[in-house]
């Protein structure tokens, strides 16, 4: 049969939220806020004098880029980074893959507790890496001791856990980490990504800062969220430097263009700015979440740029009564739940009055 596909991947659909023009989309965790007139110069002028070398290829080791973002991480540990620690590529989905392309594979076995982002299994599908999947409890905490057991039975060689966990928004406690590092052992890796880390509530630290400890640990970043780079494609990780020198085998040669690299280390420039909406989407976040429990709706506690609510007997239903007042969100998540990204203090208004008349239609 035409084309010749693996046939573990014929018939299957591409990954991809809807992509509709409505005036409000709250459907893929995007920051709503743009960069400054100041930083777009910024990076107009880096990217211009990137191009005048364009006939040459990029420096494959983007070390001036790496020595940016791990004075960035050092942020959040006490411990520091250092450049060595540090490897990114375009987006953390491509970083997420090279992983199980260095650690995954024929006879391995990658492993994560749903529900969870839905592109994990996908990395491991494309790596030929085999997939096991846990449970998280009804509030959608990992319960410890079964993930423990679970690692133990399986002895994953990756091991991928978000936090703050999407779709559901769950943030990791420390305990929970230092525990799966040590169940996983020197012989897998424990993956946290934290692609909407700068989002976690007051008091929930970063895993950056258990580094020192477990030289397993692999804490995964993205400029797409906090930094409201969706469309520059930076996805970055801090691990112990023998990670990233493994990585380096299974890269494509010069994956990250001079633009990216010129565009992120312009971005880095203006990290006080970028950020300076994150308080400003906490503190919609919180209110919206009151205002979901206030309607007698479930809502997970959250860490991120999101909420996810429920639980309605019809979710495809309510997110077509959302879609047609103009307001897009996500269906995604456990039967029954949906969830919204959190936009501006007008875009969450559009969204309370459009799920307001939704709601008064199915009651």
């Amino acid at each position: 049969m035409f084309p010749p596909i693996r046939e573990e991947l014929r018939g299957l659909e591409p990954y991809g939220a809807p992509q509709l023009d409505v005036p409000v989309q709250l459907n893929v965790n995007e920051n709503p806020y743009g960069p400054s007139p100041a930083c777009i110069a910024d990076i107009a002028t880096s990217v211009a004098h990137a191009a005048t070398t364009l006939n040459r290829y990029p420096d494959r080791e983007f070390i001036e880029l790496r020595a940016g973002l791990a004075t960035y991480l050092s942020r959040d540990t006490p411990h520091g980074i250092v450049p060595a620690q540090v490897w990114a590529a375009n987006g953390s989905n491509e970083v997420m893959l090279q992983l199980l392309q260095a650690f995954g594979g024929p006879g391995r076995t990658a492993l994560s507790f749903a529900p969870t982002y839905s592109m994990y299994p996908e990395y491991a599908r494309d790596t030929v890496t085999a997939w096991v999947q846990g449970r998280r409890a009804d509030d959608f905490s990992l319960d410890l001791d079964a993930a423990r057991e679970l690692v133990e039975r399986e002895r994953p060689s990756v091991v991928l856990l978000p936090s703050p966990n999407n779709p559901t928004g769950t943030a990791l406690p420390p305990e929970a980490v230092a525990m799966l590092c040590d169940a996983v052992g020197e012989s897998g890796l424990l993956v946290v990504d934290e692609a909407y880390g700068e989002f976690r509530r007051a008091g929930t630290p970063s895993a950056l800062e258990l580094l020192p400890e477990h030289r397993n640990l692999v804490v995964s970043r993205t400029m797409s969220k906090a930094f409201a780079g969706a469309g520059l494609r930076l996805g970055y990780l801090a691990a112990d430097p023998a990670i990233c020198d493994a990585i380096r085998v299974v890269r494509l040669p010069y994956h990250l263009s001079s633009v990216t690299q010129a565009t992120a280390l312009a971005a880095l420039r203006h990290t006080d700015e970028l950020l300076g909406q994150v308080d400003r989407l906490r503190a919609e976040r919180d209110r919206t979440v009151e205002w979901l429990r206030g309607q007698g709706l479930a809502v997970a506690d959250s860490d991120a740029n999101f909420c996810l609510f429920g639980t309605f007997a019809d979710r495809h239903a309510v997110w077509q009564g959302l879609l047609d007042r103009g307001v897009l969100i996500r269906e995604v998540g456990p039967d029954g739940w949906l969830r919204v990204s959190i936009g501006t203090t007008e875009e969450m208004t559009a969204f309370r009055d459009a799920l307001t008349q939704v709601l008064a239609e199915q009651s």
